[in-house]
């Protein structure tokens, strides 16, 4: 017997004994043979599966994504909100005995603007780096969809409905006016109508001086609801550094070439964006799994990564793979990259395997496989291409990476409406089966792949 295939099978072995070792009581490990949520056939698991199957919970996952989502809320790149969020994931990996590193980065400045609205939850939003940095408070004044003010809004702030490409001719006909501020509502996309628009940066063709706010579509709706009084207060926030929180625990067994398995997710979100699925739904299913796969026997390391600002263009993850050596790179077996793992949007119905360039890899095969042993039969679909993601810069050297999400039956680029909006919220637009069955999924695709060498 080669010593490969006897250190697979000690390994095997091992994860089975693992059920009296981490705690499974024998009701707990029958579950774990049971039917899984909304599987079209019963399970065929095997030793590691169970492993796993018995102690994922997303109701615990959703403990963290309360505190993400919830008490944290937006998370903008290189801002303390994000600061906060990734102290947080630190100090539940540490507890959790994973060797936790924090990778700084820098990254760009953010003109944000929080608003305040009585009756309303503290609102937030994107600033135009060509208008003022200020504090504004008064009633609003609607004006629509124009160009041009002609009533009596001086010392008011002004409500337009955006006219794609002619943002500086509204933000100039408010500031003509004497308003106080000009607050554009996004527009809907052509290509995605369904789709309701979140916050924007209005990038002017020449400076105002005035604020000018970037409002999501819910923010229209609110104040046209009757919150028309408010204040706020710009902020240019700059010298900005954002964090990857990178946390790895050792193979069980030795493990002399250092191979390892990345479970990922980036913890960031747009501006005005609590961020619950996109991406809180993929941080809480890495920090659930980091808990189930502390104890379980590997031949590779498990290393669970949380990536900073990737809203702004996967800027965390190309920082880690950029300061990668090649011994580093070859290291690495595949990175399993969580996006938007638990929508609650009914047509979001297909579990998606993506690859930038839709060949198969070492993590869309585990997953495919896992699918079918836990009873998802064509219930995924992929691997199809399709970048978008932090699983790109691990492509890009070379790395086997997939994205994993819950979108649309007919594409990719399906998403749910409330996509990077205000309503992003665990109410609106989380599901614990969908999280439930995403933790599954990748859980033992992973550990299947890190219990082998």
């Amino acid at each position: 017997m080669s010593e490969v295939k006897r250190r697979d099978l000690l390994a095997g072995a091992a994860a089975f004994a693992g059920f009296a070792t981490v705690g499974l009581l024998p009701g707990t490990a029958s579950a774990a043979t049971r039917q899984r949520p909304g599987a079209l056939r019963p399970p065929s698991l095997t030793p590691g599966d169970k492993a796993v199957v018995a102690r994922v919970d997303a109701r615990r996952a959703l403990r963290h994504l309360k505190v993400l989502s919830d008490e944290i809320g937006w998370r903008i790149a290189g801002t303390e909100t994000e600061h906060r969020a990734a102290r947080y994931i630190a100090w539940q990996l540490r507890g959790l005995g994973y060797q936790v590193e924090l990778q700084p980065f820098p990254v760009a400045d953010k003109y944000l603007a929080e608003i305040r609205a009585k009756g309303e939850r503290l609102w937030q939003c994107s600033a135009s780096p060509q208008g003022a940095v200020a504090t504004v408070s008064g009633k609003v004044v609607d004006v629509g969809p124009v160009t041009e003010v002609t009533g009596d809004v001086r010392g008011r702030p002004v409500l337009f409905d955006r006219v794609i490409g002619m943002e500086t001719e509204q933000a100039k006909a408010a500031a003509d006016a004497g308003a106080t501020a000009a607050l554009i509502i996004n527009a809907r996309s052509t290509t995605y109508p369904e789709r309701k628009p979140g916050s924007f940066t209005p990038n002017l063709k020449e400076p105002v001086t005035i604020p000018v706010l970037g409002l999501a579509e819910y923010h229209g709706e609110r104040i046209r609801a009757g919150a028309r009084r408010l204040s706020f207060q710009v902020t240019h926030h700059s010298g900005l550094t954002s964090y990857n929180v990178l946390a790895e625990r050792r193979a069980t067994f030795p493990n002399p070439e250092g191979k390892a398995v990345i479970v990922s997710a980036h913890y960031d979100s747009v501006p005005g964006s609590p961020g619950a699925n996109d991406d809180g739904s993929g941080t809480v299913l890495c920090l659930e799994l980091a808990r189930v796969l502390k104890r379980l026997p590997t031949q590779q390391a498990i290393r669970i990564y949380l990536w900073g600002s990737e809203e702004y263009g996967l800027v965390g993850a190309r920082h880690y793979v950029k300061n990668l050596d090649e011994a580093g790179v070859k290291q690495i077996t595949g990175c399993f990259q969580n996006d938007m793992v638990a929508t609650s949007h009914p047509p979001a119905t297909t579990y998606w395997l993506l690859s930038v360039d839709g060949a198969d890899n070492t993590t869309t095969a585990a997953v495919n496989a896992a699918a079918r042993r836990l009873g998802y039969v064509d219930q995924t679909e992929g691997p199809v291409a399709r970048g978008s993601s932090d699983h790109e810069a691990f492509y890009e050297r070379g790395v086997p990476a997939g994205n994993f999400s819950w979108r649309g039956d007919e594409a990719p680029s399906q998403l749910e409406p409330l996509y990077h909006t205000p309503e992003d919220t665990i109410a609106q637009n989380i599901s614990l089966k969908r999280l439930q069955v995403s933790l599954e999924l990748i859980g033992c695709a992973a550990y299947d792949v890190a219990r082998h060498r």
